[in-house]
């Protein structure tokens, strides 16, 4: 990522992100972790475990890191805009249920 610029607000980092998640299965490997993730931290509530909401941080960004390096071959916006990247995450899921971006 070769990106130094500070952004002002989510709406303008937004292009950017989607950017960064060019490749369709890199996309696919958010929308299934962020997807694993809301099971996971349903049954944190559910059965008032704590851990899985460890585990569904973990394994959410263990997909997503697996289409940066794998597919983008580019470094996950998380290290360098940790907040932005993780609203990113939510939005682009929703953008891929609602249709609104390919699956």
């Amino acid at each position: 990522m070769n990106d130094d610029k500070t952004y002002r607000s989510f709406a303008e980092f937004y292009p950017f992100y989607l950017s960064e998640h060019s490749n369709r299965t890199s996309r696919r490997l958010h929308f299934v972790g962020t997807s694993m993730a809301v099971l996971l931290l349903g049954s944190a509530i559910a059965t008032q475990n704590g851990w899985l909401i460890a585990v569904a941080l973990l394994q959410g960004y263990a997909f997503a890191w697996v289409g940066h390096f794998f597919f983008e071959h580019n470094r996950p916006a998380t290290f360098k805009y940790p907040r932005l990247s993780f609203m990113g995450d939510w939005r682009l899921w929703w953008d891929i249920l609602t249709g609104k971006l390919k699956f």
